[in-house]
């Protein structure tokens, strides 16, 4: 297994870390983990190097700990770097931080958190823990062993990762990055931000949310073919992350042993700057082909922000762009209802205009939420 030194510490972790999030379930319930399935998982991963273990309080219906601890009893805990979240959604009061901390290290059955992060963060988020005085609970927890390395992840525009960065003494961090990512959240700036200030970065959703590998198109599996190499696109997609050199570990939510043999025989090859110009340049025509599907050239600056009706609009053609690229429309129409309630619904558009009068790429909005609305009401 390649091994990857963690930001400015004196050691070193496995380049593959093993996500939580996705493990084998029973009767497709997620929060029925199927825990012989997910032991035997984690033993093979560990057996073969695989020392970096990511979970989180909320995954599988707050299940992933408790069967995550079961499974580090069996005589793993030593053998790797365990990594949890602060459900920081729930947080209300400084006395939250250690209740949780100490409820997750119940859970997961250890006396101590190795990588403890702050989970999912972005502007909002952040002011009130700052206000609740999150800095002196990660300071005291470092201190008094109850976690070893303070950390956080991110989603949000890269200016506001850039000040988070900034206003603590942070072990590693979290982020989202992939190929069609790069301009994304923190993407290519915020990694290299990161890792010049002596942060270890861990990727997630490497693959995109699995965008990248299921129902490939036809021309982009012909783009890979033109490569003279035999690869699928999974170790295409993680061959590009680890291709980076300020990436630490890459973690990849594998719920099938030929998905973690697969990933584990990639991760053994895929070093820094180890792909050619040739291969660069098919994941330049790769992505071409994708944002050639693009249906909406917004270029989420947020100037709409200021709905009167609350709409998240940037959002909203951001994910109807995704359903375009990768061909998943269908999956966004059944999950509408959703999205209205998360931001907000296009038939409630006014036609005010305000949003049209500060878009600086003077898209028909009003028109383009109508044109949404028909589309995701159809199957929904």
């Amino acid at each position: 297994m390649q091994r990857r030194k963690f930001g400015k510490y004196d050691f070193d972790v496995s380049a593959l870390g093993f996500g939580m999030m996705r493990l084998p379930v029973i009767d497709n319930d997620q929060a029925k983990i199927d825990e012989e399935k997910t032991r035997q998982l984690v033993h093979y991963a560990v057996d073969h190097g695989v020392d970096y273990i990511d979970t989180a309080y909320n995954y599988h219906g707050g299940q992933s700990e408790i069967v995550v601890g079961k499974i580090l009893k069996e005589g793993l805990r030593d053998k790797v770097k365990l990594a949890t979240k602060c459900p920081t959604w729930l947080v209300k009061t400084r006395e939250d931080f250690d209740r949780f901390l100490e409820e997750q290290l119940q859970k997961l059955q250890t006396d101590h958190i190795d990588m403890y992060l702050l989970h999912s963060l972005n502007k909002e988020r952040w002011k009130p823990l700052v206000e609740a005085d999150v800095l002196d609970f990660l300071s005291r927890a470092k201190a008094d062993g109850r976690i070893r390395y303070a950390g956080f992840s991110f989603h949000d525009d890269v200016a506001t990762f850039k000040s988070i960065v900034d206003s603590y003494d942070w072990d590693f961090c979290q982020i989202q990055y992939n190929y069609m990512d790069e301009d994304t959240q923190a993407g290519t700036e915020g990694l290299k931000y990161a890792s010049g200030k002596g942060l270890a970065v861990i990727i997630m959703e490497p693959l995109c949310g699995g965008r990248l590998v299921q129902n490939v198109p036809e021309e982009v599996q012909a783009i890979w073919d033109r490569s003279g190499i035999k690869r699928k696109p999974a170790d295409w997609g993680l061959r590009w992350v680890w291709n980076h050199p300020e990436v630490t570990v890459v973690l990849s939510g594998m719920n099938s042993m030929e998905q973690l043999q697969e990933n584990i025989k990639t991760a053994e090859t895929a070093f820094p700057n180890s792909l050619g110009r040739e291969e660069l340049a098919l994941f330049d025509e790769v992505k071409a082909f994708y944002r050639g599907r693009i249906r909406i050239a917004c270029t989420s600056c947020r100037y709409c922000a200021l709905c009167p009706q609350s709409i998240k609009i940037a959002d909203l053609f951001h994910m109807y762009n995704e359903a375009g690229m990768f061909g998943t429309r269908d999956s966004l129409r059944r999950n509408y209802d959703r999205i209205k309630k998360d931001l907000g619904d296009p038939a409630s558009c006014l036609e005010c205009g305000q949003c049209e009068g500060a878009c600086p790429q003077h898209l028909p909005i009003r028109k383009l939420l109508k044109e949404i609305d028909a589309d995701l009401r159809r199957m929904a």
